[in-house]
């Protein structure tokens, strides 16, 4: 049976010389999952990181709140001239 559909995570290391003229190509490679590591003198300096981390799923913050207070939704007095 393959898995279709399932991508291994690759790690790429570019040196900063390599990096500035492939950029557009390591953001991709970010996006699709890979690790992407810039390197100066063949030692690690910086990793791209998606910024939002990849697509939210509902219901991943079931449990997290723990306390809400029973007027959470009660309108505030200092709206009060406003309704």
């Amino acid at each position: 049976m393959t898995n279709m559909g399932t991508r291994t995570k690759r790690t790429h290391q570019y040196n900063v010389g390599e990096a500035k003229a492939r950029l557009p190509q390591l953001v991709r490679e970010t996006l699709a999952g890979d690790d992407v590591v810039i390197a100066k003198d063949n030692k690690p300096l910086v990793k791209l990181v998606p910024v939002s981390g990849g697509q939210r799923k509902p219901g991943t913050g079931k449990g997290l709140i723990l306390y809400m207070s029973p007027d959470f939704d009660a309108p505030l007095e200092d709206f009060e001239d406003y309704m």
